[in-house]
Formats: C-alpha cells, structure tokens, sequence
C-alpha cells in the first residue's frame, strides 16, 4: 500500500478536531536570529519556500500545539501539518514540540501526538536532525514524571518523526493505509515490501498498537486517555476462581484439571473481571497484555493463556509493567503456560533475555502487582510473571518447578512414575499456600474464604 495522496491527508487543525471539542493553542516560542531568511544554512530559497508553505497551510510552522480536552481528559496536543513543507522538523518545530511537552509536565497532562512528517528538513541540515535529540530528550522528562504519551500516526510518518516520536509514545494508534516506517518512500531500496511501510504492517510486527479507522478515532482517543489517566486505588484484588469449586485430591490429578481442555482460561476471567479493555500490541498469541476497567476504575493486565510463552510475549509483558508502573497503574497478571517456549526459534529470538525482563519488570515495580494462577505453572516461564508475596491460586490449577514428566525424564525415574512425582512435587493449590508460594486459593464467586 501507499500513502494517501496529499489531498486526503488531514490538516492540523481539522484532525484536533476531530479528537478534541476544545483547543487553545499555545504561544509560539520566540523566533532565533536569521529565521526569516535562508535559515541556518543559508540555503538558497528556503524563506520563499516558507513563505509559500505558510501561505499554502495557513501556519506558520509545520506543528500546531495547544492543550485540548478529549472526553472528561484534558491533555496537551501536538498536530503536524503536512502541507508545511511535508510536516519536516526543523529547529521551529523542536521549539514548538519542546514547549508542548514542558508545558504537559507543568501541567501534569498527558500529550496526544497527530503525526504526518517526512522527518528532518533537508534545508536546515545537522541543526533540523539534531531536533530529534531535544524531542526524544522531552518524551523522556514526560515519562519521568509519570504521564502517558499517545501517538496518532495519520501519515505519512517516516524518518525521525517515527523514531524519535512516534515509536517512542506509550500507546501508538494508527490510521488504515498510512505509511510508517523509518525509511521514506523515496530512500527505501529497491525491490523492498510495500506492505512493511504500511499502518498494517507495523500492526502485524507489533510496532503498532491499534489501526482505528476515521470515524472511531474520537473514540479510541478518548478511551485510552481515560485508561491511561485514572488508575485503581490500591492493588487489584483476585478475581474469582470460576472453574473447579473445591481442590484436587493429588497432584496427578491437579495436573489433569489445569491440563482439561475445558477448564476457563485466561480470556474468559478477563472478560468476567474488566467491564471494558483495550490492548497493547502482542505478536505472541499466546499472552494478552493491556488496561482494563474495573469499578470505574484502571488495572493493567497480563494473561497467559495456557500456550507456551515465547520471547515476543515476555517483551510485551514487560512493556506493559513498565508503562504500568509509571503510571502508578497496579496490575493483574493471569498466569498459564506449561513453560516458556524451548525451541531453536525461541533461542535465537532470546527466550532467556526476554524471561529476563520480565522477572526485572515484575521486581521493580514499585505498584502493587496481583497474580492468580488460573491454570499450569510451568517453571520459570511461569514464575516470571508471578508477584511474590501476592499471588492466590484457582482450585484448578498447579504450579510446579518442572512438569512431572520433565521431572521423571531429569531425575531418570521410569515413566510409571510420573503419578507419585506429581505428588512429591508438592504442586497442588493447598500445597502451595503451605509452602508459602500462594497467599490463597481463589474462591468461586459468592464464597468467601
């Protein structure tokens, strides 16, 4: 696919519009010496060249920046114009793009990024490329202070408005067909997939969070804002067990029931759990991550969903605690799996480094995290994703340092053995709560335990 042709891109104004119902546009940042004429280069005809583009866009300068409310959310906009000389970032555009984000840090408001730019100006040189410094340098005091950064790519986006802003938001949303990619149309190589540089593509890749067509991107906006700006009070409290109601007999028999083909997984608690969801790109389909509503109120989630976990999933589950945690978010973490993924695909796409992270995630988070074991607990794929101190268990479910089959194969038991393994394995609800490795075993709804 290619970029929509020019007149079909969006102007600024009309696309904060179509997010916000209010705008009040902030001062413009005093201009530097020779900004009206050639600019720093002193390219020849680069001041008609702005002249025209301000004449033809009606702006000034290729962003438009204001504080807007979107929803019950007032957040701080920044709208590129791409009919202002492509919507390229020269020194201007960092100077607007940098007082928008001081401005959301004194404010303490979220940025909502319309992006459409070809990337750095060609006629201002090293003094437009290093532009992308000052913005990457302003997307990280946001993130320090703990505010959230969405990005709506409308396009095209390419060159340093992709990397530097774009890429970097929190939550990145996207318009069918436009192109997004770090090379431009003109500069990629020949021969290169067209498909790669679209909205699609990158959704595919798990670059992309969402495409949202035109009519529903009021609505996404609004949504994500909400989620992302009121967090639940507290730590989130386990969700009800809604498989079996009491817990197994043995060990070999609590393996069967995590294992039964019946038995609810992940998805069906977190539809039972969240009134509303919306989630976070994952190209593992095995695990889900995002943010739900609760009471009214924001809890993040990460759910296995009882497949092998691979090394895509770990990194999406440890994006998601970190944003989770910056946001003082608290989180629900759903865990099933036999394991982490062990094959040669897993490896060179570094399983152990993607465990890794998550383990870090789950470890530094200074929010409260909630985890219950809804199915298998398959060793440190699992346990990578477990909160010490406030994990519960549903009846129907296990949790163990190795499958006992794996258990029996490692400690060179015969095969016949598996049945008393599982129970030297300790790897029942009950026993865990013993063990200390569980507060709890869920209780089904209307119990209370």
């Amino acid at each position: 696919m290619t970029s929509p042709p020019p007149s079909s891109r969006v102007p600024a104004r009309e696309l904060i519009a179509r997010v916000a119902e209010e705008f009040t546009e902030l001062p413009s940042p005093a201009g530097r010496p020779g900004a009206d004429g050639d600019g720093p280069l002193g390219w020849p005809g680069y001041g008609r060249a702005r002249a025209a583009a301000a004449e033809r866009s009606g702006e000034s300068e290729s962003v438009v920046c204001g504080t807007g409310r979107a929803g019950g959310t007032e957040a701080v906009l920044i709208a590129f114009e791409f009919s202002f000389l492509g919507g390229s970032i020269g020194e201007h555009t960092g100077d607007r793009i940098e007082s928008a984000f001081t401005t959301a840090r004194e404010l303490s408001l979220p940025v909502v990024s319309l992006i459409a730019t070809g990337g750095s100006r060609m006629q201002e040189g090293m003094r437009a490329l290093v532009q992308l410094q000052r913005i990457a340098r302003q997307a990280v005091l946001l993130r320090t202070a703990g505010l959230p950064h969405l990005s709506v790519l409308h396009g095209p986006v390419t060159g340093g408005g992709w990397a530097a802003l774009g890429a970097g938001a929190d939550v990145r949303l996207a318009l069918p067909g436009a192109q997004i990619g770090f090379a431009g149309s003109r500069v990629r190589p020949a021969g290169a997939d067209p498909d790669a540089y679209t909205a699609e593509g990158q959704l595919a890749a798990g670059h992309v969070d969402a495409v949202v067509p035109p009519a529903g991107l009021r609505a996404a906006v609004r949504r994500w804002l909400s989620m992302l700006t009121t967090p639940a009070r507290g730590p989130a409290v386990p969700p009800h067990a809604l498989g079996a109601p009491s817990e197994p007999g043995t060990g070999w028999e609590a393996v069967l029931r995590a294992r039964a083909p019946d038995r609810p997984r992940a998805g069906t608690y977190l539809d039972s759990w969240f009134s509303e969801r919306l989630e976070l790109a994952c190209t593992d389909p095995g695990i889900r991550c995002g943010f739900g509503r609760r009471e009214g109120r924001s809890v993040a989630y990460v759910a296995q969903l009882g497949n092998a976990t691979r090394p895509a999933g770990y990194r999406a589950a440890g994006r998601l605690l970190r944003l989770a945690d910056r946001l003082s978010v608290p989180a629900l973490t759903l865990v099933d799996t036999p394991g982490a993924a062990n094959d040669a695909e897993a490896e060179r796409d570094g399983v152990g480094a993607a465990i890794s992270e998550v383990f870090g995630a789950v470890a530094a988070s200074r929010i409260p995290v909630t985890t219950l074991l809804v199915g298998e607990g398959g060793s440190g794929g699992a346990l990578a994703l477990t909160a010490p101190g406030r994990t519960w268990a549903a009846p129907d479910s296990y949790y163990s340092v190795i499958a006992p089959e794996l258990a029996v194969a490692i400690l060179k038991r015969r095969p016949e053995e598996v049945r008393e393994t599982a129970d030297r394995l300790r790897l029942r609800p009950q026993d865990l709560v013993e063990l200390g490795v569980a507060r709890g075993i869920a209780a089904p709804a209307g119990v209370t335990r």
